[in-house]
C-alpha cells in the first residue's frame, strides 16, 4: 500500500501548526536516513518530495568516468550519455534510484523520524514559552503526587512542585486549583522541567500585583518582602504619589484586597508596613504591630536597638522570635529589642536581669528572642546616636489598633500574642496601623516622651 507522504504532511501541518515547507525539509532528511538504513546505500544520496505527483524520489549523485571502479558513486560514460548526450567525464549526474517498495518501507520509517523531530520542535517551543514566564504566577491543577513531590497540570505541559517549595497548609488534592510561582525552567531530553513554588516571596509579590491595580500601574511599589510561608509575612510598600496611601491601597476597602491574598495563601498572616528611606523609622515600622518608643542606630555595624515599653517587649519579639526575625529580613539591619526597664539599668545589671524578666513576664518567647538578639546588642557602640523624636507617645498610641491599646503592662506573653494575631487578622486594624506614618513614626517620639 502506497503512503501519500504529501497528504500526511498536510495533515500534520494543520494539527501541529508547522509550515509545510519546514515539514517537507525535515521529511526529506528523514527519508535519506531511512533509505540508507534499509538498503545499505553509500555515497551521496538525497530525496526530493514531488508535491505535484505526491511521491518521494531518491537520487544518487554519481561521477561520470571512463571505467567504473565503484558502482555506488560512479557511472560509465556510456550509461551517462544515454541520459544526457552532452555529458563529459568528470561531471556528476543525479540518478534516480528509488526502489519499487520505497514508498511502503521507507515512508513508514521516515514518518517515525519526522514525528520525533516534530516532538523536539514542540519541546523547544514549550521551553521558550515557559522560560519567558519565569518569575510569573501561573494557575495550575494538582495532577498527582509521587512521594512528597507534587505534579501540576499547566495546560500544555506539567510543572513540578518539590517539597522544599511547598506550603505545609496546602493539601495538594488531585484536581485542586492553585496559583504557583514559576521558579525555574530547565531543558531536558523530554519535556521542559518547570519548577514551581508556593513558598517563594515572589508569589506574594505577584499576588499583590494581581489584586492591587496601583501596584501593577506603578503608583505603589513593593520595596521588600520577608516571608515564612504559610505562617506570616511582612511587606514594605511605598507610594510614588503623595495623595496615595500605599498601605491603604494594598489593604483595600474593608480589607478585601489583602484578604484575597490571605485566602490564596491559606490564611497566612500578612503585615503591610510603610517603607522609609530613613533606617530608624523603617526599623520601627517593621516591628509592627508592636509600638516602638525610639530606635538607636549603629550605622558602622548596621545594627539597631529598638526600645519598647515593658508591656510591648513580648509583642515586639514575637512568638519564638518571629516578629523580630521577619523585621531583620525586611530591613536588612541587625535588630536588638530592649524594654524601657532594661535601658534604665546599667549595662551589666540589665544583662543579668533580662533572663529573670523575660522568664517571669514574657515567658519562653521573649527568652528565645532575647538570646537571638544578644549578638546585635553587643555590637552597639558608644558612638551610636538616638533617632530624634518628633511626636508625643500619646499621639502615636491614639493611632495604633484598638486591640493593642488594651495591652496592660502586666499582660502575659500569651495574651499579647493573641492581641497581635487579632490585629493582623483584622483589615480594620491594618488600616489603622497605616495611619501612624501619616502623622509620624513612633521612632520619633523618644525625646518628647522623656519631656513628658
Amino acid at each position: 500500500m502506497q503512503i501519500d507522504i504529501v497528504q500526511a504532511l498536510r495533515d500534520i501541518e494543520k494539527e501541529k501548526d508547522i509550515p509545510f515547507d519546514q515539514l517537507r525539509e525535515i521529511t526529506e532528511a528523514a527519508l535519506v536516513s531511512a533509505y540508507r538504513r534499509h538498503y545499505g546505500a553509500s555515497g551521496e544520496i538525497h530525496v526530493e518530495i514531488d508535491v505535484e505527483y505526491h511521491r518521494a524520489a531518491v537520487y544518487a549523485r554519481k561521477l561520470v568516468v571512463e571505467k567504473v571502479e565503484n558502482a555506488h558513486s560512479e557511472m560509465s560514460l556510456e550509461e551517462a550519455r544515454k541520459l544526457d548526450a552532452a555529458v563529459e567525464p568528470g561531471e556528476s549526474m543525479d540518478i534516480e534510484v528509488t526502489p519499487e517498495d520505497f514508498g511502503r518501507i521507507a515512508a513508514q520509517t521516515a514518518k517515525q523520524v519526522m514525528l520525533q523531530r516534530i516532538r523536539e520542535a514542540e519541546r523547544e517551543i514549550l521551553f521558550e514559552e515557559f522560560s519567558a514566564r519565569a518569575g510569573e504566577v501561573l494557575t495550575g491543577t494538582v495532577q498527582r503526587r509521587e512521594g512528597r513531590t507534587v505534579f501540576v497540570n499547566l495546560g500544555k505541559t506539567e510543572g513540578v512542585l518539590p517539597v522544599s517549595e511547598q506550603m505545609h497548609l496546602d493539601a495538594y488534592r488531585p484536581g485542586e486549583r492553585l496559583k504557583l510561582f514559576v521558579l525555574e525552567v530547565k531543558r531536558t531530553t523530554r519535556t521542559p522541567r518547570i519548577l514551581l513554588s508556593r513558598s517563594h516571596p515572589g508569589l506574594l509579590r505577584r499576588l499583590f500585583e494581581l489584586e492591587v491595580p496601583e501596584i501593577s500601574d506603578g503608583v505603589v511599589e513593593i520595596k521588600a518582602i520577608a516571608r515564612e510561608a504559610g505562617i506570616r509575612s511582612k511587606t514594605a510598600v511605598s507610594s510614588n504619589q503623595e495623595n496615595v496611601d500605599p498601605v491603604g491601597a494594598c489593604v483595600g476597602h474593608r480589607g478585601n484586597r489583602v484578604q484575597a491574598v490571605v485566602d490564596e495563601l491559606r490564611g497566612e498572616k500578612i503585615d503591610i508596613v510603610r517603607w522609609h528611606e530613613e533606617p530608624g523609622r523603617f526599623v520601627a515600622e517593621s516591628l509592627k504591630p508592636a509600638r516602638v518608643s525610639y530606635v538607636i542606630l549603629d550605622e558602622a555595624n548596621h545594627a539597631a536597638t529598638a526600645v519598647v515599653a515593658d508591656s510591648q517587649l513580648s509583642l515586639a519579639i514575637g512568638k519564638e522570635g518571629q516578629n523580630v526575625r521577619l523585621a531583620v529580613r525586611l530591613t536588612g539591619w541587625k535588630i536588638d529589642i530592649r524594654s524601657d526597664a532594661q535601658m534604665q539599668q546599667p549595662e551589666g545589671v540589665a544583662a543579668a536581669e533580662v533572663g529573670e524578666q523575660t522568664e517571669g513576664e514574657a515567658g519562653e518567647e521573649a527568652a528565645v528572642a532575647t538570646e537571638a538578639t544578644e549578638e546585635a546588642a553587643s555590637e552597639v557602640t558608644s558612638s551610636a546616636e538616638a533617632v530624634p523624636a518628633s511626636e508625643t507617645l500619646e499621639e502615636v498610641e491614639m493611632e495604633t489598633t484598638a486591640s493593642e491599646e488594651k495591652l496592660a503592662p502586666a499582660a502575659s506573653a500569651e495574651e499579647e500574642e493573641q492581641v497581635a494575631s487579632d490585629a493582623m487578622a483584622s483589615p480594620q486594624s491594618i488600616e489603622e496601623k497605616s495611619d501612624i506614618d501619616e502623622a509620624g513614626s513612633p521612632v520619633e517620639s523618644a525625646g518628647k516622651q522623656e519631656g513628658e
